[in-house]
């Protein structure tokens, strides 16, 4: 390429605010935390305001440049990784609260604006924001939008998907365009918003977003309860169904997450039992759902008990998220996968044999009430080999057997973390060459040249 199209970037961004990085001031924004390597972007642009979002995709547009958005880079699919000669399109200064509205209960952001950091501006006016991934506390609203985040409140209150009310996107040439509307109901046309939302940032640019609210609950309660095994932990789940109960969270965590997240926090989890089901009530009657859950899992031979110490409860839930980790060099692959809540108990069982037979580790925890899994398949790297040497293909091997196992119990090969390009192998598998067609059809509606995330989601 000439060295046209980065002359003609820079004077127009001169007439802005916006940073222009090149050279090795872009190498911190080519990876994310998927483990899939990002090629050498042409450069990184980090504009303030959808007019500059317009003003980079239109001369991008013009020249043909790949273009790749960023939120945090705390993807874990490679859908934020670089591809040769692109610009990457950070948002992270596009990180305004633009209105918080406690009687429509919407709030309108820019997409860099950070999880946590939203129902920490929210929480005083008694509000918040559902979606809940893991990542709150350093993932974006934005890259949220992008994958369809989903989180442990997904069996109560949706994914993201279902708290957005309208966007605001820059496409590829660089229109401007506005989908949805701020009332909760509204069925006019087509639901472009939903569209957008998991579009992996191959549709457009989001620069804006209206999301729902929702009062903070008056109270929560925590049940926790140890189980001697996945499929006795899952008999309880399917007991507190029956109760009537709609819990906010269901957490499992088999044995070997527990025992990780032990060596990893200095807990002692396992102390308690073999498997544990973490459970979390919200709103007026929380103390009385929880007891009514405590009932029904002792019911099916569970330890629970309802924690009445909030320091506890809190200390467990952040041990949920954020308690894993690696404590010696590992070669390992995670997946995403989901499947019917029936089929949760037959998943654990599916990669426990998957790794034996391939001789690897498997470890997984669950949002159970959803059927969404987070598997991972690992074997230790011997110590007379680097820990940066390739992973065995044992791994690669395990994991598309686990991928295709979800598939063939009717569930998908992505719950919430998006395809990126670590999942692109088993599109058509879950798709259909009609539907993945059809989909890629829709794309070159929206982006004809396809300059916006080439090789990614679709």
């Amino acid at each position: 390429m000439t060295d046209t199209f980065p002359r003609e970037l820079r004077q127009a961004l001169a007439e802005t605010s916006a940073p222009l990085l090149e050279g090795a001031d872009v190498l911190p924004y080519l990876d994310d935390r998927s483990g899939a390597a990002g090629a050498r972007a042409l450069a990184v642009v980090l504009p303030g305001d959808a007019a500059e979002v317009a003003t980079v995709l239109k001369l991008a547009h013009r020249y043909r440049v790949p273009v790749v958005t960023r939120g945090a880079g705390t993807g874990l699919s490679g859908g934020a990784t670089a591809v040769g000669g692109c610009l990457v399109l950070s948002t992270e200064r596009l990180n305004r609260i633009v209105e918080i509205s406690p009687e429509d209960e919407v709030a309108v952001v820019q997409p860099g604006v950070i999880n946590a950091d939203l129902n920490t501006a929210l929480a005083g006016h008694g509000l918040y924001y559902a979606p809940d991934p893991a990542s709150h506390a350093i993932s974006t609203i934005g890259g949220n939008i992008a994958t369809n985040a989903g989180g442990l409140r997904s069996a109560k209150y949706g994914v993201t998907r279902d708290s957005v009310l309208a966007l605001d996107v820059v496409l590829a040439d660089g229109t401007a365009l506005r989908t949805g509307h701020r009332s909760v109901k509204g069925v006019t046309g087509l639901d472009l918003t939903a569209l957008f939302v998991g579009s992996e940032g191959t549709l457009g640019v989001i620069v804006g977003a209206t999301v729902r609210l929702r009062p903070l609950p008056v109270a929560t309660a925590t049940v926790s309860a140890y189980y001697p095994s996945v499929r006795a932990a899952l008999d309880g789940v399917r007991q507190i169904s029956r109760t009537g109960v709609v819990p906010a969270v269901a957490e499992l965590i088999d044995h070997p997450s527990l025992r990780n997240i032990d060596e990893n926090s200095g807990s002692r989890l396992t102390d308690g039992g073999h498997v544990l089901l973490l459970v979390q009530t919200d709103g007026h009657a929380a103390v009385a759902e929880a007891e009514d859950i405590v009932t029904a899992l002792r019911h099916t031979g569970g330890d629970a008990r309802r924690l009445t110490d909030e320091a506890e409860a809190e200390r467990l839930w952040e041990l949920r998220r954020s308690g894993r980790g690696r404590t010696r060099p590992l070669w390992t692959v995670g997946e995403d996968v989901a499947v019917p809540k029936s089929k949760v108990a037959r998943m654990y069982e599916e990669g426990e044999r998957i790794g034996r037979r391939h001789g690897l580790d498997f470890a997984s925890v669950a949002h159970a009430a959803d059927g969404n899994l987070h598997p991972v398949l690992s074997r230790p790297v011997p110590e007379s080999v680097a820990a940066t040497a390739p992973a065995p293909p044992e791994l690669d091997a395990a994991a598309d057997e686990l991928v295709r196992a979800a598939l063939a119990l009717g569930g998908t090969i992505t719950g919430e973390h998006g395809v990126g390009v670590t999942k692109r192998r088993w599109l058509e598998d879950e798709l259909g060459p009609a539907g993945l067609a059809l989909q890629r059809g829709i794309k070159a509606v929206f982006d004809p040249l396809g300059i916006l995330n080439p090789g990614k989601a679709l």
